[in-house]
């Protein structure tokens, strides 16, 4: 059995969650099912992002403890992935005391090969990205690209800096041969490109000051505190024994697949291989960049209004209804439009009508005959080669489409070409009925990493040899 060890994109906790951290949960936790069906070994983190100054400032506004601050946010994403139907194996937070020691581990090991020096610095620091930026790198009102209209803050200070661009050579060559894979391509070449212009030496400390004494002491000097790129991807690897347990970690490390948004792929593709190589440690094998959803054509902004909250969507639709859409309908690496009135006609076309309409029919037909059907289990492959390539490419959206344009239909062709209701013979009805239960077994069983509790209920449904019609699967929504 092979060991599959993922990492969701650990979520900064200054507010609460939106849908676009509904889309990244939901991909992890797609792809880790699919592992779990195939037969390997898998983990799947997440956690909060806990240690960065918008926390600080977060919590200072909302008149809070930073602590109680923190922990009360953290919570409102574990309990977004529960309602989710999203299983992640360790919830690691970034204020626990096992992170702060394998941080200051990670430290001492980028120290000792070098790599950490102290220096006075002044530069253009972006709060929402707790990144320092250079002049170039800003919009033509000097404005971060991830955050416009947010003016940058000029700091100088002394911090210690680690020695980035001694990486350069080596991390170019690994994403080139694709030692560390990007996926897509096209992130790929944005990295390489970001390579060619020359890494620099970046800062990886703040002081206590400024950062208000939170976050990860640095080790040796209680004047700093970790920046927050330096500790936080750390989590990856303290989530899972770094510095704790030897022996999880060595079984899990390292990382076979990090899910992240594309604006922090510089801080998985460049900075954590920078780090994990300075520290003389495995390397992640697979970085996928999702893009970012907007919401009817415009990008979510509490200025604006549009800020989607999923809780609300989660107690209209449901969970799988959610799942489904942001699956099927938002290209796994581009951007993608969230609109409540697509989610609607999604809902009502694919899952009432087309899946739950199917489950219906073939319940009231089973049912009706009244005959005794075999309870096949599942024993062949869930996946041709091609859905398999789909889901290593992290292409969600072909295989959704795939398994409705093509096995969903088969099974509506099926009843509609055979119509046991017209049937008189019960050898025939019987082989024509359980030809169908079983492609619908068969089907449940194929979304199972996409539409856990719907697989559920069919197969729930579907059990034993007496077959009864139930409530709809899913509504008509009006």
């Amino acid at each position: 059995m092979a060991k599959f060890y993922i990492t969701n994109a650990i979520p900064y906790v200054n507010a609460k969650p939106h849908i676009g951290h509904a889309l990244e949960f939901i991909q992890s936790d797609t792809v880790a099912r699919y592992h779990k069906l195939i037969g390997d070994d898998v983990k799947l983190l997440c956690g909060g992002d806990e240690n960065a100054i918008k926390n600080v400032q977060a919590a200072e506004k909302a008149g809070e403890p930073v602590q109680a601050f923190v922990d009360q946010n953290t919570q409102l994403f574990a309990d977004l992935a529960q309602a989710l139907t999203i299983h992640f194996d360790v919830w690691q937070k970034g204020s626990s005391t096992d992170h702060f020691t394998a941080s200051q581990k990670l430290w001492g090991l980028c120290a000792d090969n070098g790599d950490i020096y102290k220096k006075s610095y002044t530069g253009l620091y972006c709060v929402g990205c707790e990144l320092f930026y250079e002049r170039d790198e800003l919009n033509e009102n000097g404005e971060c690209f991830e955050h416009p209209g947010k003016k940058l803050e000029e700091v100088s200070e002394e911090n210690y800096f680690f020695k980035l661009s001694k990486y350069q050579q080596q991390i170019e060559e690994l994403i080139s041969s694709e030692q560390i894979a990007i996926i897509p391509a096209f992130r790929k070449n944005e990295m390489l490109a970001f390579l060619k212009q020359g890494l620099k030496d970046i800062s990886i400390s703040r002081s206590n000051e400024r950062a208000k004494n939170w976050g990860v002491p640095v080790p040796g000097d209680n004047t700093q505190r970790m920046y927050v790129w330096f500790d936080a991807l750390n989590i990856y690897q303290s989530g899972i024994g770094f510095a704790s347990n030897e022996e999880t970690y060595k079984k899990w490390w390292p990382a076979d697949v990090h899910m992240i948004g594309k604006g922090i792929l510089r801080f998985h593709a460049i900075y954590w291989p920078a780090f994990l190589l300075s520290a003389k440690l495995a390397l992640p094998k697979k970085v996928f960049a999702h893009g970012y959803l907007t919401v009817n054509g415009q990008k979510m902004s509490k200025t604006l209004g549009n800020v989607v909250d999923p809780v609300d969507m989660l107690n209209k639709y449901g969970s799988d209804a959610i799942r489904y859409y942001l699956l099927k309908e938002i290209s796994p690496t581009g951007d993608g439009d969230f609109s409540e009135e697509k989610l609607k006609a999604v809902y009502n076309a694919d899952l009432a009508n087309g899946l739950g309409n199917a489950v219906s029919r073939i319940a009231k037909l089973a049912e009706k005959s009244e005959i005794d059907f075999t309870d096949t289990k599942a024993a062949k492959e869930p996946y041709t080669q091609e859905l398999k390539d789909a889901f290593e490419e992290f292409r969600f959206n072909d295989v959704l489409q795939n398994l409705w344009n093509v096995r969903l239909r088969a099974i509506d062709q099926h009843i509609n070409q055979e119509s046991p209701w017209v049937i008189r013979d019960k050898e025939k009805l019987t082989r024509i009925l359980q030809e169908e239960i079983d492609m619908l077994r068969e089907f449940a069983r194929q979304i199972e990493p996409f539409m856990p509790e719907t697989t559920k209920k069919i197969l729930e449904q579907f059990k034993g040899s007496k077959i009864t019609s139930q409530k709809p699967l899913f509504p008509r929504m009006i």
